[in-house]
């Protein structure tokens, strides 16, 4: 099937993204990336601009960083175009940004929870709620000598007064890289799309490169989505595995791209094009 209109305008646009951010480097990840909204970083338009940003290749010997943006493509055309094939392109485009931001919607509540849950830990400490939001989002690559010791600064004074050892410091670090951190990507909406092409096209037959055998879309992707992000993703710390993708980012376009597709099948609105 050829490339629809609307899901080549994506393409583009990703391409453009990916092309001048890596070109302008931090500043461009810095303003379009999605901060945690507490983030001083956190501006209005990083819920939509994020979806178009993805991993930096500049200065990085990770291959995986191209890839992040390679098979977020792969999947936006090969997907998205049948489904807007099907539904047009106004019905496609809404889903597509329904999805992305009901990604950031479950990450950011995901790591209201992880921060607020260490906190909750260390309320011993008893530090007020601006001594917190500075603590929480200081420049820690600038607070440390070459010793590793923390040097004077607001936050040692901070931690100091609030008798913060090494311990706690530690659990706080937790907190602070969850608040500190960004999310940017395609891969929300894209997990919203394969939900929806498993409602729509459930007998179709699926495949990974290394898999080669063909499994039926409406059990691909559901063991795809509960191997890879419900076993990293939840129990990933537990188990001793990290990464630096943004799980519950998946989860969350993945649960809205189900509701969404619930509900209108159950309305029997799937089967109208909004062209």
């Amino acid at each position: 099937m050829r490339m629809t209109e609307t899901v080549k305008q994506l393409l583009i646009i990703n391409i453009i993204f990916y092309i001048g951010s890596n070109y302008v480097g931090d500043m461009a990840y810095q303003m379009f990336s999605e901060y945690y909204p507490a983030s001083p970083n956190f501006r209005v338009w990083q819920p939509i601009t994020h979806m178009f940003m993805h991993a930096p290749v500049y200065g990085q010997s990770d291959p995986s960083n191209l890839m992040h943006i390679v098979f977020n493509m792969f999947a936006l055309v090969s997907f998205g175009s049948v489904l807007e094939q099907f539904w047009g392109a106004k019905k496609f485009i809404f889903f597509y940004l329904s999805c992305g931001l009901g990604a950031v919607l479950v990450h950011t509540g995901v790591s209201y929870y992880q921060i607020h849950a260490v906190l909750n830990e260390l309320s011993s400490l008893n530090l007020s709620a601006s001594e917190i939001h500075t603590v929480l989002n200081a420049d820690y690559s600038s607070l440390f000598d070459e010793n590793h010791q923390m040097i004077a600064s607001n936050v040692k004074t901070i931690l100091d007064h609030a008798h913060c050892n090494q311990i706690q410091f530690n659990q706080l670090q937790e907190a602070i890289g969850v608040s500190q951190g960004t999310v940017l990507g395609a891969s929300g909406a894209i997990y919203g799309l394969l939900i929806a092409f498993a409602f729509m096209f459930p007998n179709a037959e699926l495949g990974l490169m290394f898999i080669p055998i063909p499994i039926k879309a409406k059990y691909f992707v559901p063991i795809y989505m509960i191997l890879y992000d419900g076993l990293f993703g939840i129990f990933g710390s537990s188990i001793g595995v990290t990464s630096n993708v943004a799980h519950f980012a998946h989860v969350g376009g993945a649960i809205t791209g189900f509701l969404m597709m619930w509900y209108w099948k159950k309305n029997s609105f799937n089967k109208n094009r909004w062209n």
